[in-house]
């Protein structure tokens, strides 16, 4: 970190010089435009003008890597908001078949990308996503949704030993990662261009490193449901060796796990305190649902005591992380002023 020393231009007007090696790097010149944006807490962001207009972009070397590499690869330069990129390689050589089915299978898994050039030696991929599609804020919300779906039909082909709607499911959980990668690339994105803060709705960065991972426990949570789908498709009989009773207590728990997954991202995106002491409560009176189920089970065996048992881990698991989301809502909350705090 270096200082400044403000001067004085005119009547009314101040001024800094800004660091030359910073203007060097962003290839600022005299008489250029910069844009300065004013945040909270008193920070003032100078932004180049190449900021908002390169389309970066990256090259990805496929010599030395296996597909399973490239593919990660290809994902990772996705998160980091790359608008287009290139699979290569050495030269004089082709890419492999593997090489080239890894690009595809990126393509299928990422929102917005398509090949846009490919020869035998290089393919070239673009993003089509622009950031102002969509707000963080609505994206966290379709991905507790999907998750809320996802368990929903996990649970009800679990109650009716249907595997065609577990399978319906476990189709879901493409989904849900498309929508939790491209979660990644507007908060990668808006952390490194303050401008896009606003073009995915929020008024300055701070909430991003918090809804990174109220979207990394969202994420897991649909995880928990494709678990629990997982267990109707190798069940014998696709269903649980219970009677209806506990599997109505089963689906009874199941509804409060959606209310409180559902509460604690609201609560996250309206920035209310209140809905986050409610979220605790609730999960207060869940208190320890699964055991309390398990200790009211008879006698079975092993097997089909280890199934219920997945399931429910899966269920209080879910209660877990929506407890989590709740805590960063809490942060959230609390940094602005309300009926309970007063900031000075």
């Amino acid at each position: 970190m270096e200082t400044r020393k403000v001067q004085r231009l005119g009547p009314s007007t101040l001024a800094m010089t800004l660091p030359a090696e910073w203007a060097k790097a962003h290839g600022v010149e005299k008489g250029d435009e910069v844009t300065i944006r004013m945040g909270g807490k008193g920070t003032l962001t100078v932004m180049p003008e190449s900021a908002q207009t390169e389309e970066s972009e990256a090259i990805i070397h496929a010599k030395n890597l296996d597909a399973d590499s490239v593919e990660r690869a290809i994902v990772a330069q996705y998160v980091l908001g790359r608008r287009v990129i290139h699979v290569e390689a050495d030269e004089g050589e082709t890419l492999t078949s593997a090489h080239i089915n890894a690009v595809y299978n990126a393509e299928t898994q990422l929102m917005g990308l398509g090949v846009i050039e490919e020869t035998p030696d290089r393919i070239a991929i673009r993003c089509s996503v622009d950031p102002e599609d969509f707000t963080l804020d609505n994206l966290l919300e379709r991905l507790e949704s999907t998750g809320s779906t996802m368990r929903n039909e996990a649970v009800k082909a679990l109650a009716h030993g249907n595997p065609d709607l577990a399978q319906r499911a476990l189709n879901r959980e493409r989904q849900a990662n498309k929508i939790f990668v491209l979660l990644l690339r507007l908060i990668f994105t808006a952390y490194q261009n303050p401008n896009l803060a606003r073009a995915v709705g929020l008024a300055d960065g701070f909430p991003l490193i918090g809804y990174r991972s109220i979207a990394k426990n969202l994420e897991l949570t649909a995880d928990n449901a494709e678990d629990i789908a997982k267990t109707v498709i190798e069940t014998d009989g696709h269903t649980l060796n219970v009677d209806s009773a506990t599997m109505r207590r089963i689906r009874e728990f199941t509804d409060q796990v959606n209310e409180i997954t559902e509460l604690a991202v609201r609560s996250a995106v309206e920035r209310d305190f209140d809905m986050t002491i409610e979220v605790r409560k609730m999960f207060a009176e869940i208190g320890d649902k699964e055991h309390e189920i398990l200790d009211d089970l008879p006698e079975m065996s092993n097997k089909d005591l280890l199934q219920v048992r997945e399931v429910l881990v899966s269920l209080q698991q879910t209660a877990q992380y929506a407890v989590r989301n709740a805590e960063i809502a809490t942060n959230l909350a609390l940094n602005e002023e309300s009926e309970h705090t007063t900031i000075r």
